[in-house]
């Protein structure tokens, strides 16, 4: 059977491949095939929430713009960047990155990274049926009812694990059609929607230095920082020869200018309604549709719950393979169907149970944020430094290998860095406040600098430094 061949087979059935190395003749496809999977799992109604959220830090609309894609040229090129160590390693991100944390060394980032990566699957499902209880309601008082909500909860759950079981080459096929369909729906909203708003450019109030950083901030927290572990996942299909400037810039473009052009509309629309911040801060894909004419409502929602399931089904594929580089010793399908199981009951208690959803989002985003931040800088300062020439991929499994089993340079920076982080950024919601802010003063806690959180650019910066500084003369040291 030639490659051809294999390859047409794979993309029929169900992906069996987990974390293992993936061999250079069952490598195929084109850089650009990373713009389609990127785009699909960003092109939502709920980056248009994100950029109210920005102007709702403080700024007005030209200031939230300019943070707006600030964040997401700082963001995004570090998901580039390590769909580039994706395509030299031929493994998923977490397994690539035994190198620099040694094989079970890995497994404290791997474990953050994997309630990173659970929490934002059920975000996803969680966002579909808040946004149909709401739509529903307005089509007709009642009709958004529990028995509804639950069963677009269950649609958009069910669609999620089916493609995260499928695998890769499913997803590459469907996320092409996913894209074009959500953004065929997304510029008619946009037709049909802009013409009848009065955009006030006049309104809002400039927002200082310090607050226009924590615009900066929270984009890179709700943009690029939150895909960094999954940017290998699909380029280690791609062959090792592919240029790498190809698999970066692809990769960012994706992602970058798809979600960026939304969350820059999220800006704009905050001028035309002042009361809209508030409700998206509730509903953050829901609140849109009050601005749609009802004949619209129907496409609106299902294009929402489409969206929402290629964003949901990315990170349950890339969940899955996480939780195999944990050391969990299960096929990839049942280990994203497991994911699955805990993407239920998260979103079954955002949506049932959580009394706000805006307040814990955000704490989410930073929170996560900054443990992502800091492994990021660890795992690109090593791919830099020392995986030019590619990975040992027999090492990766082999606690006796070249990589050895901790390798405490690694797991010192990015710890220094995910506790200083965390010191340094603030959380509205209470529960999670216990983690946060304790390097603050209370002077600064209770001042305009505390919401800059720039807790996350710190960590990454420090995790990245103390790591080359550590290893700058030597290859990796493992013990």
């Amino acid at each position: 059977m030639n490659r051809e061949t294999r390859t047409v087979t794979a993309e029929r059935g169900i992906e069996q491949r987990g974390i293992e190395h993936v061999p250079d003749d069952e490598r195929y496809g084109r850089p650009s095939r990373q713009f389609w999977v990127w785009s699909a799992a960003n092109l939502s109604m709920l980056p248009v929430g994100y950029g109210l959220f920005v102007v709702a830090v403080g700024l007005n609309w030209w200031q939230a713009m300019l943070a707006v894609v600030i964040g997401l040229v700082l963001s995004y090129p570090l998901v580039g960047a390590v769909a580039i160590a994706g395509k030299r390693g031929g493994a998923p991100a977490m397994m690539l990155s035994r190198a620099s944390f040694g094989v079970l060394g890995s497994r404290l980032p791997t474990v953050i990274t994997y309630i990173t990566v659970v929490g934002w699957e059920t975000v996803s499902v969680a966002l579909g049926a808040l946004a149909t209880r709401t739509v529903l309601e307005r089509l007709s008082p009642g009709l958004g009812n529990t028995g509804m909500v639950a069963l677009a909860f269950a649609v958009i759950a069910l669609g999620t694990i089916v493609l995260g079981v499928y695998g890769y080459h499913v997803i590459q096929r469907v996320q092409r059609w996913l894209t074009l369909i959500t953004a065929v729906v997304t510029v008619v909203y946009l037709i049909v929607v802009l013409p009848h708003l009065h955009f006030d450019l006049s309104a809002g109030k400039a927002g200082s230095g310090v607050v226009f950083l924590g615009g900066i901030v929270l984009t890179m927290a709700g943009t690029g920082l939150g895909w960094l572990a999954a940017g290998a996942d699909y380029s280690r299909y791609l062959p090792r020869d592919t240029p790498g400037r190809a698999v970066l810039g692809w990769t960012a473009a994706g992602g970058g200018v798809t979600q960026g052009l939304l969350v820059l509309l999220g800006v704009l629309l905050s001028t035309s309604d002042p009361a809209l911040a508030g409700a998206v801060a509730k509903d953050p894909i829901g609140a849109l549709a009050a601005q749609a004419p009802t004949w619209f409502l129907v496409p609106y929602l299902i294009s929402v719950i489409i969206s929402v399931t290629a964003a949901g089904a990315v990170d349950l594929y890339s969940s899955g393979l996480v939780l195999q580089a944990i050391g969990v010793r299960l096929p990839r399908p049942v280990t994203a169907g497991v994911d699955g199981v805990l993407m239920i009951i998260g979103g079954i208690y955002m949506v049932f149970v959580a009394p706000t959803f805006a307040s814990v989002f955000q704490a989410f985003l930073l929170i996560t944020g900054v443990g992502a931040a800091a492994w990021a800088a660890v795992f690109l300062v090593d791919l830099l430094l020392h995986r030019r020439d590619g990975y040992d991929t027999a090492a990766l499994d082999d606690v006796n290998g070249r990589y050895g089993r901790f390798n405490w340079a690694g797991i010192g920076s990015m710890v220094v860095g995910t506790v200083v982080g965390l010191g340094l950024v603030t959380s509205a919601d209470p529960h999670l406040a216990v983690i946060t802010g304790f390097l603050m003063p209370p002077a600064i806690a209770n001042s305009t600098l505390a919401i800059t959180n720039l807790g996350v650019v710190l960590g990454f910066l420090l995790s990245g430094i103390l790591y080359a500084l550590l290893t700058s003369r030597a290859r990796t040291t493992a013990a």
